[in-house]
């Protein structure tokens, strides 16, 4: 018999973000999406109908505060777990999150593998919890300590061997061009300039913005898939 899915209710008010999650959300094997809510309202609402394993969060709805939204689930419907992804980024929020039980925080702009990998580290957990009636120390503390299994900040030249798929040479190559320009690109004119496959040059662009030597911003057209648009952060360029 296979797994009961992971149930999912996205609460965001732009409706192009919520579409994005519902879209990668759909691709991870054992989650299904039964609600999306735009309002603070609306959730609570919804939350009396249905009962989902995991809410995705914004912090900064239309008639409410996120953090308040938390505190009401946590109040009233305690079996269901949160996930923040805002914009918000500010200590005492993040701070408030935590006192609140969220499982995890994502800031905006997300990277779509961070906000994919957090749903499959959650999932994981919930296994691993349903898994077992009790629990030794150590794997108390793996549950605990999740967000220290996540790669530290750090550059290349800290690091003794380079992730999968990696390849020192090209990652050279990608930050030459990064640093030969002062302006945003997006990964297909970074491809072009570097005369390497859009796939590639993406994937060592993530790799670099998850070491902070890159940032990204993520742009939403009227039409298409959102844009990333990637710079080099001048202070953090390899010695």
């Amino acid at each position: 018999m296979s797994e009961k899915p992971i149930t999912v209710m996205i609460v965001e008010d732009d409706e192009i973000a919520a579409r994005i999650y519902e879209q990668f959300t759909s691709k991870l094997e054992g989650f299904q999406i039964i609600a999306t809510a735009t309002t603070g309202k609306q959730a609570l609402e919804m939350l009396h109908v249905v009962t989902p394993d995991v809410l995705l969060l914004d912090i900064y709805l239309p008639d409410m505060n996120g953090i308040d939204l938390l505190r009401e689930v946590r109040k009233h419907f305690r079996g269901i777990d949160v996930v923040m992804i805002t914009a918000a980024n500010d200590v005492e929020t993040v701070r408030e999150a935590i006192r609140g039980g969220a499982y995890s925080y994502i800031i905006k702009p997300i990277m779509i593998d961070k906000f994919m990998s957090t749903l499959e580290q959650y999932a994981n957990t919930r296994r691993q919890l349903q898994q077992h009636t009790t629990i030794d120390q150590t794997a108390v503390d793996k549950l605990f300590t999740k967000a220290a299994h996540t790669p530290a900040t750090k550059t290349v030249e800290t690091v003794a061997t380079l992730p999968k798929g990696i390849d020192k040479l090209t990652l050279k190559l990608i930050r030459d061009k990064m640093q030969e320009t002062t302006q945003s690109m997006n990964a297909d004119d970074l491809a072009a300039l570097a005369g390497m496959s859009h796939s590639t040059v993406r994937r060592y662009l993530e790799f670099l913005v998850s070491i902070n030597e890159v940032t990204v911003e993520t742009f939403y057209g009227t039409v298409g898939r959102p844009e990333r648009k990637y710079r080099w952060v001048p202070q953090k360029a390899a010695k």
